[in-house]
């Protein structure tokens, strides 16, 4: 739904000057490439999920996995990027393949295309490293889905994954990467919430170039909890239609971690904000706008649950947050990026909520509202809080009083001024 008439307009700030920044600048694609981001998934270590099931840790040994992605911009040619960021030893893939969806698992009959990388079928990828597959010609539109198949022979050990995807990812016993029908793709975990293994990215070229991609950089709120599995109605996916309906279609960027937290790196909740914002939101392709939704998890989730990375951290504070948010601002003025600050959404009624920290959620955002630091606000706590309660709308969550539901995504959707990344 949308907000309120009553909603005030985007704040829109001519920024200052940023010192230089803290984190590392990683080179973007060159504005002369003719390559887009079409998709992306922040990559994250393997560990144990205490939300689900997952098959990270196990990894895969004579499986094929098809995962299913929709892009947000269209093509004449693809190709796909792959992560070993977080292998402790060199990733064998025996074969690899893209199509158009059918339905569940199935691909269209007649799309299926076989990848190769520097001509063979099979790649070895370093541990710690990443590959982007040679080009296959494959026309695809903007909202296209596309069916990603890869078989491993050899054992993989734990996965480089994205733990939450809010897509059905399905596995076969053998390899089955270039069967269009689903028939042997009869594994899936339960509950679906999903999670997508060892990719990172999917990539457009055409006859012409596309506006630069914004990215929609955050925690759960950007990953899409609470919206619907195999539904592509998180906010992300929600503005890309929008633009899409309204004549300017551009690259949608999903960037979020579910969990994840400015400051601090988690086993849980993958690396901090501040740490991977270089690769997952500097390195992707012609990116010309960022949205940063970040900080609820850090105010409201003060242990890592599975006992790993982010303990014994310094108490958040605002003037903490305030110093990430700079760090990223600085960063993406540094590589011609326009920086959107998204205000932090509300969470009273949530089992993390408490007053000090309604107070830090309150210091933040009226930094990010009059500190004109961030190029532009878009105000998604207004968008899910219309009357100001410090509640999301109980039409709005999905009941736990911190995750928006599918109308609240859309809700937040809304809130995004079309002409935010007008340059």
């Amino acid at each position: 739904m949308s907000p309120p008439e009553s909603t005030p307009p985007l704040l829109v700030h001519t920024a200052p000057a940023m010192p230089a920044s803290p984190v590392e600048a990683v080179p973007r694609t060159s504005g002369a490439s003719r390559w887009h981001g079409a998709w992306t998934t922040p990559v994250m270590r393997p560990s144990a999920a205490p939300w689900f099931e997952t098959w990270a840790e196990q990894g895969f040994a004579n499986q094929s996995v098809r995962q299913i992605v929709r892009v947000t911009t269209g093509g004449t040619e693809l190709r796909i990027r792959l992560s070993n960021a977080y292998g402790d030893t060199p990733l064998h893939l025996t074969g690899a393949s893209i199509g158009h969806t059918a339905s569940s698992a199935a691909v269209r009959p007649g799309t299926m295309r076989v990848l190769r990388f520097g001509g063979s079928p099979c790649t070895t990828i370093p541990a710690k490293g990443r590959a982007i597959s040679d080009s296959v010609a494959l026309p695809t539109a903007p909202l296209d889905q596309l069916t990603i198949s890869l078989y491993f022979e050899a054992p993989t050990g734990p996965a480089t994954y994205h733990q939450l995807s809010m897509a059905t990812t399905y596995r076969a016993a053998g390899d089955h990467h270039r069967d269009p029908a689903a028939t042997a793709y009869t594994d899936k975990v339960e509950p679906a919430f999903g999670s997508w293994y060892y990719l990172e990215g999917v990539e457009t070229s055409g006859k012409r170039p596309l506006p630069h991609a914004v990215v929609a950089f955050g925690d759960s709120l950007t990953d899409g909890f609470g919206a619907t599995i195999d539904g592509n109605d998180r906010y992300p996916d929600i503005l890309a239609e929008r633009l899409l309906a309204a004549g300017c279609p551009r690259p949608v960027l999903n960037a979020g971690i579910g969990s994840n937290k400015l400051l601090t790196d988690s086993a849980l909740g993958g690396d901090a904000g501040i740490s991977r914002f270089a690769q997952d939101v500097l390195a992707q392709p012609r990116v010309g706008t960022v949205i940063v939704l970040m900080g609820v998890n850090d105010i409201q989730q003060t242990e890592d649950l599975t006992g790993g990375a982010g303990r014994d951290t310094p108490p958040v504070t605002a003037r903490r947050l305030i110093d990430g948010h700079r760090s990223l601002i600085g960063a993406a003025h540094a590589r011609g990026v326009r920086a959107v600050g998204a205000t932090l959404t509300p969470f009273r009624g949530a089992a993390g909520w408490d007053a000090e920290g309604e107070a830090i959620r309150d210091q933040v955002n009226r930094w990010i509202i009059t500190s004109g630091e961030y190029d532009a606000v878009v105000d998604f706590a207004r968008a899910l809080d219309p009357g100001g309660t410090g509640r999301i709308r109980e039409d709005l969550h999905m009941g736990d009083h911190l995750h928006p539901s599918p109308a609240g995504y859309r809700a937040m959707a809304d809130a995004v001024d079309l002409t935010t990344w007008e340059q």
